[in-house]
């Protein structure tokens, strides 16, 4: 996984790839999804939850840069893979499911760190209004049928993300857009 899939992708943190060998991915997966654990795309798990490739949680948490003077929210994807990477590396971890964080529920703010396991085309104003004012948001991002690693920071209500790289990412159903006519 190191040598095929993070560091090629460019991660090189010795941080997040010690972090990585440390957390079996096949501990996150049921036993009949074990032999599929490292493979290079998102493992799914059933009920709508996966297990996002590796390359993918490496990419975020190299550009999330965690400290442990952090305060973490993860919106996590289903499998608790990505908590379990980042908890050490933070001072504080709190863990919300898509529909808690579409809604604004399971955690109280304000958090130096947002990571959203998943692609997501909105991020809900609850759910923004979460992060601090100077704090950093790293997410997949849906845009006309494509996902993206995807930086950015709040900006008032909102948080502005800048697409970073172009990566399979799965989405997150609870933060899907409304279908809407459009020209």
């Amino acid at each position: 996984m190191v040598d095929s899939q993070l560091r090629p992708s460019g991660v090189n943190s010795r941080d997040i790839l010690e972090r990585m060998l440390a957390v079996p991915r096949e501990d996150f997966v049921p036993a009949d999804a074990r032999a599929f654990a490292y493979m290079d795309r998102a493992v799914p798990l059933g009920d709508g939850r996966f297990l996002a490739s590796a390359e993918f949680h490496g990419l975020m948490l190299q550009e999330a840069a965690p400290r442990f003077a952090d305060s973490a929210l993860v919106v996590d994807g289903g499998s608790g893979y990505l908590p379990e990477l980042l908890r050490p590396m933070v001072g504080t971890l709190a863990v919300v499911t898509p529909a808690q964080a579409a809604r604004g529920e399971g955690a109280q703010g304000p958090f130096s760190l947002l990571l959203v396991d998943g692609a997501v085309e909105q991020v809900p104003q609850a759910l923004a209004a979460l992060l601090a004012a100077d704090g950093r948001a790293i997410t997949g991002l849906l845009a006309d049928g494509v996902t993206r690693l995807a930086a950015g920071r709040r900006a008032g209500a909102a948080i502005a993300l800048l697409p970073l790289a172009e990566l399979g990412i799965p989405v997150l159903a609870d933060f899907t857009r409304p279908k809407a006519w459009s020209f």
